[in-house]
């Protein structure tokens, strides 16, 4: 699947990778699975660069728009999930 991460370019270049992580970390939940604590250590590290609600919503649904992976269920089903679980989305 060909398609871009949407980044904001203020961001430094750990920043990004960070956030392309996370990204990856989303990815692999719905092609491979993922373990959990893995998962929501991305997003811990992605809400450090984005701790805005409005901005993670803008930048997660510009991710959904152009690869269907949708990181709001993603993550919702990670919290949800017991420790140690395996999370993969359908």
């Amino acid at each position: 699947m060909e398609y871009q991460y949407p980044i904001d370019h203020a961001w430094t270049t750990d920043e990004i990778i960070e956030v392309i992580r996370f990204f990856e970390a989303i990815e692999l939940a719905y092609e491979k699975g993922i373990d959990r604590e893995e998962l929501l250590e991305a997003y811990r590290r992605f809400k450090q660069i984005v701790p805005s609600k409005a901005e993670e919503r803008k930048i997660c649904n510009e991710f959904e728009e152009e690869s269907g992976y949708s990181s709001y269920r993603t993550i919702k089903l990670a919290k949800e999930a017991s420790e140690g679980k395996r999370i993969k989305m359908k």
